[in-house]
């Protein structure tokens, strides 16, 4: 399982894209709906949010939003920061590090975005999701990236031959085959549905699907 401490939060960014296909089309498709659905002034939750790099996206595309960056790794947040401050964004963030507490941030719009399938699904899942739920306004949308379990036979072997394709090493594919297997906790539809319902949001809406990846917005009740 990656620890996204030292090294790994280092190299996060340039290992990503070979990780994800549709990486960066993925991004542009929830930017396009950030831009369609929300105010001239909002506030975006953004969970797992890593090294910021949605935030340094967003933010040029509105130079009103501002943002809730949350992740549970320190060294990842401190890249974050490193790349806020850089970019002259440090006044429009707000970084949170460790669990989100029960509404403690209304937010107007929730991303959580390929951070669920490192989460077990042994109550923890259904945690996270509750704590979105409790930081977003009533009739707010979350927008949801995940890995999710193969629909086919030959989904995660085509994912693989992607990630060479796109510059994954031999030892790379090696250790990536084995997350996929032993380490990454996805979902499949039907248990993914359960949890929004559990957590209170509405049945999921797909705008996204490459291989292994899916993304989906949702409605907080």
């Amino acid at each position: 399982m990656p620890s996204f401490t030292q090294d790994e939060a280092a190299h996060y960014d340039s290992r990503i894209e070979r990780l994800v296909p549709g990486y960066q089309l993925l991004h542009e498709l929830v930017q396009a709906q950030l831009q369609t659905v929300l105010p001239e002034e909002a506030q975006i939750l953004i969970v797992g949010a890593g090294t910021g790099k949605e935030v340094l996206q967003l933010a040029h595309s509105n130079p009103h939003w501002t943002f809730i960056v949350q992740d549970v790794s320190d060294d990842m947040l401190a890249i974050a920061d490193q790349n806020f401050t850089n970019s002259g964004l440090s006044d429009r963030v707000t970084i949170h590090s460790g669990p989100l507490e029960s509404g403690q941030y209304q937010a107007d719009v929730a991303l959580c975005l390929l951070v669920m399938h490192f989460v077990p699904d042994s109550g923890a899942k259904l945690a996270l999701l509750a704590s979105i739920h409790s930081n977003l306004k009533p009739g707010k949308q979350l927008l949801l990236a995940d890995l999710m379990k193969p629909e086919t036979q030959f989904e995660r072997e085509s994912q693989l031959k992607h990630c060479r394709a796109m510059g994954l090493t031999a030892v790379g594919e090696e250790r990536m085959r084995y997350n996929l297997e032993q380490e990454f906790y996805p979902l499949d539809r039907i248990r993914l549905a359960e949890l929004l319902d559990e957590s209170g949001f509405s049945s999921a809406h797909m705008f996204f699907k490459a291989l292994g990846f899916s993304g989906l917005t949702c409605i907080r009740q």
